[in-house]
């Protein structure tokens, strides 16, 4: 990647608003400046990355340490879209760049890149020196109007007044975490410019589940284990492997976000199946049930899977079972241990839908980008009107590819302005 001191300093200078202080804002603004442009960076939470502060459970999983091709097949939403932006700021790059702004990166599980202080605040931070030694100003407000004349942009408008400008990069976020400032602005700014938005659907959520078993087990995390999704028709639409979590209200953790992804409305009905041993085949779990059977022989059923199970799962597989918790071991039938072997490779819940919009880690859906230069992340509608991170209809798996879609947008608008 090239120097932060080498960008070349744009032919014809312009004065730039920001409409945005997340991770997508705080790029395209930085690179803006360094080419010589005026950029204002309004901010409607009074201070910059309050969204990016709590990332990561407050560590900020900033990218993740893999290829371009590796970060699309990541992307379930128009990665082909996201290809050029990606290829031109790629995960390397980014890596490189918070390097050279001071910020000392380590790689983790699964290629995740996270500061070597675990603090989400050291990342804010080493963008705010980047920032401040180039000059954006950076102004509290929200940026509520457009001033479009003829297909031009000529200035925007704010909670606090009007503000002439040449170039606009909206980067507002989605609808998630709306305490964080992002309430669907950059849609309203975008319809107002003419752009199609796709309606923001959660996308990396938590998922809701009547079946009583979730309740029962709330607070037990599975590790190691495999999930299917399937739909109300009965087919599979993902499968994925890692930790999960029983809530009160359903299911969690990483491998339950990734699978929201796939798990889109106008379907509500979904079947989860989890293989709690997807190590062992159908033929060696049963062999392995064999021998604790025979170590138990003499024990109650519901005393006889303290080896298999957490203590928590063990009431809801015994009556998922149908075998009677107090039957001798020695006694159980054939039928009965295979029924107990489907359950442990294929334990049903099921799903009534995701969970509120709010608590998503990502917004799916946004500006379409039909609309949009993907080099430049340019409007097609208007001139001087661009577009970048969240608000773009654009949404990625867990392990910071969501992130190196906002610096990828964002760091293509603030060239391009």
């Amino acid at each position: 990647m090239k120097s932060m001191k080498n960008i070349d300093r744009a032919p014809e200078l312009r004065r730039v608003a920001v409409a945005g202080a997340g991770p997508a804002g705080l790029m395209a603004a930085g690179m803006a400046a360094a080419r010589g442009h005026s950029v204002t960076l309004f901010d409607p939470n009074g201070f910059p990355g309050k969204k990016l502060r709590i990332t990561g459970k407050g560590r900020c999983n900033l990218t993740n340490n893999a290829p371009v091709d590796e970060c699309l097949r990541n992307i379930p939403q128009n990665a082909k879209f996201l290809h050029s932006s990606l290829t031109r700021f790629s995960p390397f790059d980014v890596m490189d760049f918070f390097e050279s702004i001071s910020l000392p990166l380590k790689t983790e599980r699964g290629n995740r890149v996270f500061p070597v202080s675990d603090r989400a605040g050291d990342v804010v931070s080493a963008l705010e020196g980047w920032l401040s030694g180039l000059g954006v100003n950076v102004t509290p407000g929200r940026v509520t109007g457009l001033d479009i004349r003829d297909g031009v942009l000529q200035g925007v408008r704010t909670d606090r007044g009007a503000h002439p400008c040449d170039r606009l990069v909206v980067a507002t976020g989605g609808v998630s975490y709306p305490g964080t400032g992002s309430t669907g602005d950059g849609y309203r700014l975008a319809a107002l410019a003419g752009h199609t938005v796709s309606p923001p659907v959660p996308s990396l959520v938590p998922l809701l589940s009547d079946d009583p078993c979730c309740a029962a087990m709330q607070g037990l995390s599975l590790r190691n284990v495999a999930l299917a999704v399937y739909n109300g028709a009965g087919k599979p639409v993902y499968t994925d492997f890692g930790e999960m979590l029983f809530t009160h209200f359903g299911l969690s953790g990483p491998i339950i976000l990734s699978a929201s992804a796939h798990m889109r409305p106008p379907q509500s009905r979904w079947r989860l199946s989890v293989d709690l041993k997807p190590a062992l085949d159908p033929d060696k779990l049963d062999a392995r049930l064999l021998r604790d059977f025979l170590q138990f022989r003499n024990r109650d059923f519901q005393n006889a899977l303290a080896d298999l199970l957490h203590k928590k799962m063990i009431p809801v597989i015994i009556e998922k079972s149908g075998i009677d918790p107090a039957k001798k071991v020695h006694s159980i039938t054939q039928a009965e241990r295979a029924r107990l072997l489907a359950l442990l490779k294929g334990f049903p819940v099921s799903v009534s839908g995701l969970g509120p919009i709010e608590d998503a880690v990502v917004t799916s859906g946004g500006v379409s980008v039909g609309e949009l230069d993907p080099k430049t992340m340019a409007s097609r509608l208007v001139s001087g009107l661009f577009f970048a991170g969240e608000v773009i209809d654009a949404d990625a798996y867990t392990g910071g590819f969501n992130l190196q879609i906002a610096w990828s947008t964002g760091h293509a608008a603030g060239m391009a302005v």
